[in-house]
């Protein structure tokens, strides 16, 4: 009974925020920002366990998966397109990828980050599962990599407006290969927001940058950590 009673109260606070943001379209404002702030205040206030919270937590977390393969539905309207465009995505991924990971270990070696934490770092552009994976596999701290990665796509998210505002970046292909690179699955959702088109490329931004951060990162660690 607990477990169906998390699900409804968590889809309930959900779409309280949604319907917040729609109301007043803040970025600070965005659902996964608030929705998570109100459930962690409710945890507290009620002392409840996480890990009772997860008994019914964990099926709204199975769809997660479902969620991210849904965000491939805008490929096949816009196949012609990225076709079209697929050597700039190309470009435009790997460097942007390879230009995270980098920046990443330069400050982190120049403020003298330990080790484990600076691997966990490292995949914080990808999403959940491979970061996770990634950081397993090279040494870092898989828990940690996945609070980095949530803070990358919700900070993402907020931002991108501004940045997209500052750069000029008005096209679908910038702003989507730009937001999927950077901040994955939340990221694609904000860039729903955008129109459909600019979802496309940031569904295909997200999966290529995860398989090139998965190439590149262990490389990055064996040679440089």
């Amino acid at each position: 009974m607990s477990s169906f009673l998390f699900i409804v109260v968590t889809v309930f606070v959900y779409l309280v925020m949604k319907a917040l943001y729609q109301r007043w379209s803040n970025p600070v404002l965005i659902p996964v920002i608030t929705a998570t702030a109100a459930i962690i205040a409710i945890l507290l206030v009620f002392h409840i366990p996480y890990h009772d919270y997860m008994q019914g937590g964990k099926w709204i977390q199975k769809l997660l998966g479902p969620g991210v393969v849904a965000l491939a539905y805008p490929l096949y309207n816009y196949r012609s397109k990225l076709k079209k465009h697929v050597v700039s995505i190309i470009i435009g991924v790997f460097t942007g990828t390879i230009t995270g990971i980098l920046t990443i270990l330069l400050f982190g070696q120049m403020l003298g980050v330990a080790r484990p934490l600076l691997i966990s770092l490292l995949p914080k552009s990808i999403t959940t599962p491979v970061a996770m994976e990634v950081a397993r596999l090279t040494g870092g701290l898989p828990a940690l990599t996945s609070v980095f990665v949530i803070v990358a796509g919700i900070s993402g998210a907020v931002f991108a407006p501004l940045w997209f505002k500052w750069l000029r970046l008005q096209t679908p292909l910038a702003r989507g290969l730009g937001i999927g690179t950077s901040s994955h699955a939340i990221g694609t959702s904000k860039a729903m927001e955008f129109g459909e088109e600019t979802a496309a490329f940031s569904s295909v931004a997200m999966g290529l940058s995860c398989i090139i951060a998965s190439l590149i990162v262990p490389v990055v660690v064996l040679l440089c950590l």
